[in-house]
C-alpha cells in the first residue's frame, strides 16, 4: 500500500502568506495532501488557503499549535503509515524544501526527519533556550541535533500514536523528540533552506523566548520525574 501524504499546517491569522506556504507543499510534493488547521483566526486565512487548494479544518477556539495538530489528527485519523508533515505556516514559498522530509521516511532510514535550519537571518536570543532543549534531547535520548526547536517535520502516523501526539505549549518538539527516542524510533536531521518570521532582540522577543525556556523546562523536569519513578518501581521488583 502507498503512504498518503499529509500536510499539517496549523494557522492563526496567516491569510498573508498562508497561499505561498499552501503552493509550495503542492508544487514540490505530488499527490500531497495540504491540511490547513484554522485555529480561531479572525482574519482571511481559511479563505485564503481554500483557494490555494488546501483542505481546510476549521477550530472555533484557539488551541495552539500543539491543539490544533492534535485535533487535525483526531479528525483525520490516518493510517499508521501514512506519512504526516508538520509545517508552519509562516514559511511561504520556503514550504517547498518539505519534500526533503519525506525521503529518509520512504527509504526506510528514519521514523521521523527533524528539518535542520540555517542561520538566523537576524539576530535573535543568545541560545539558551536552543542549548536547554539540546542538552535534554542528548540527556535523555541519546541524540544530538542541531535544530532541537524546529517544528519542521515528517513522521509515520503510527509513530505520533505510540507517543500520544503533541504536548501543549512551547516544549512540543522537545519532548516529541524525546519520547520518539525513548521508544526506539529512529530520528534524524535533514539540512533545509526554510525559513520563517524570526523574533529579534526585541521585548516580544525576549518575552517570546523566555515562555520557550520556561516550557521546554517543563517537559525535561516532567520527562525525568517519569523515569525516576520508572527506575524505582524497575528497582523495587
Amino acid at each position: 500500500m502507498t503512504s498518503r501524504v499529509i500536510a499539517l499546517v496549523p494557522a492563526f491569522n496567516e491569510e498573508a502568506i498562508i497561499e505561498a506556504t499552501v503552493d509550495g507543499l503542492i508544487g514540490a510534493i505530488e499527490g500531497v495532501d495540504v491540511v490547513v488547521v484554522d485555529d480561531g483566526s479572525r482574519d482571511r486565512t481559511a479563505i485564503k488557503a481554500t483557494a490555494a487548494g488546501a483542505t481546510v479544518l476549521t477550530i472555533s477556539k484557539n488551541l495552539g499549535k500543539g491543539g490544533a495538530v492534535n485535533e487535525a489528527f483526531r479528525r483525520l485519523n490516518p493510517g499508521d503509515e501514512d506519512i504526516l508533515l508538520f509545517i508552519d505556516a509562516d514559511l511561504g514559498a520556503t514550504s517547498n524544501e518539505a519534500s526533503k522530509l519525506i525521503v529518509p521516511l520512504i527509504e526506510g532510514r528514519a521514523d521521523m526527519v527533524i528539518a535542520a535550519f540555517g542561520k538566523p537571518k537576524k539576530k535573535g536570543g543568545f541560545g539558551l533556550v536552543k542549548g536547554l532543549a539540546r542538552w535534554g534531547i542528548k540527556r535523555l535520548g541519546g541524540l544530538e541535533v542541531k535544530s532541537p526547536l524546529s517544528g519542521q517535520r515528517a513522521l509515520k502516523a503510527g509513530l505520533w500514536r505510540a507517543v500520544g501526539g503533541l504536548a501543549p505549549g512551547y516544549g512540543m518538539e522537545t519532548g516529541l523528540t524525546i519520547d520518539a527516542l525513548r521508544r526506539g524510533f529512529k530520528v534524524v536531521e535533514v539540512d533545509t533552506a526554510m525559513s520563517h518570521n524570526e523574533t529579534g532582540r526585541n521585548v516580544a522577543g525576549f518575552r517570546h523566548r523566555g515562555r520557550q525556556f520556561a516550557a521546554v523546562v517543563m517537559v525535561l523536569a516532567k520527562r525525568m520525574i517519569g523515569l525516576r519513578r520508572a527506575s524505582g518501581t524497575t528497582n523495587r521488583k
